[in-house]
């Protein structure tokens, strides 16, 4: 990856791991769908104003609207609001490494190389340990509807990646060249109303009016923060990153997440990182390390030297 897209890609994780600390906060005062619909509403206006219609087909656009908001967001939020912590939820997410390479054998006819599956086998590895860490320390309490909700969440984050990717593709095949970040801000659109039909579902129209009646300063920075920093800018640079480079080496990126994540909800939230949490968090690195290393690199360096001390 170029030197500016290794920076978006580290500002891009730092955003998001802050980001689950954030919902948990936003959660304590505003229903779970709600808090989505806000921020997307904000996400789009008055951004839509200013930013041009991507140009790509309207079933994308819609697609990956769904997919992100209704989908991903949908059963991540509801998830954690009735009682997945925010640590546990950024570690399960991050499945979706996993996920999106293999569908993208499937609708991208890409191929998974030897050192992504090692690489994913030892960041998987990492996320077992923090998880079973997690659950020794007793955070086992967790519903079975939240972890549920919690899994099909990155597979549905997949589905938009390959959304993404095959509308990029399109453009390019016709010498154009998708916007990203206009599908991220046309695209938030589309869940809006969804999200407010679910939100009269699974909450009283009471409920609605008294969390907008009593907005406090945190539900408010958290909608900023939800819509600007992690979707705006984070979804922004991520669907450039899945426009520019094969699935298997962006795909990866998101499992440094739980390290920001861990770190700000033991700081904010006081949710504590045992050993064994660093122990996964560094086996991760590894993994992320690996699955993305330039072997080439070290296979020319010594060819170069072995033909230098033959000469």
């Amino acid at each position: 990856m170029k030197k500016k897209d290794i920076l978006l890609a580290a500002l891009l994780v730092i955003m998001w791991g802050i980001n689950f600390t954030v919902i948990k906060l936003g959660l304590k005062g505003v229903p779970s769908m709600l808090l989505i619909a806000l921020r997307y509403l904000f996400t789009a206006f008055p951004a839509v104003f200013f930013v041009k219609k991507p140009k790509t087909e309207l079933k994308y656009i819609v697609l990956f609207g769904l997919f992100v908001g209704v989908g991903q967001f949908a059963c991540l939020f509801y998830a954690m609001e009735i009682g997945m912590p925010a640590s546990i939820a950024s570690i399960v997410l991050q499945i979706q490494a996993f996920i999106s390479p293999v569908m993208a054998v499937f609708y991208l006819n890409e191929k998974i190389k030897t050192k992504q599956i090692i690489g994913f086998v030892i960041a998987a590895a990492g996320l077992l340990i923090i998880g079973a860490a997690n659950a020794r320390d007793g955070i086992n309490a967790i519903p079975v509807l939240a972890i549920i909700l919690n899994l099909l969440a990155p597979v549905f984050w997949s589905a938009s990646n390959i959304v993404a990717r095959i509308a990029s593709d399109k453009e390019e095949a016709k010498g154009e060249k998708l916007d990203m970040f206009s599908l991220v801000v046309w695209s938030s659109l589309i869940p809006i109303i969804p999200l407010m039909v679910l939100a009269f579902v699974l909450d009283t129209p009471q409920d609605i009016i008294n969390a907008l009646a009593n907005f406090s300063g945190i539900s408010i920075f958290a909608v900023l923060y939800l819509a600007i920093g992690a979707t705006l800018f984070g979804y922004g640079v991520w669907s450039m990153l899945i426009g520019k480079y094969p699935m298997g080496k962006v795909a990866p990126i998101p499992l440094l997440v739980p390290v920001i994540a861990l770190m700000s909800a033991r700081i904010v939230l006081n949710e504590q990182l045992s050993s064994m949490q660093w122990i996964g968090v560094i086996i991760i690195l590894i993994g992320l390390v690996t699955s993305n290393l330039d072997f080439g690199i070290f296979r020319k360096y010594f060819e170069s030297k072995s033909v230098k001390n033959e000469g």
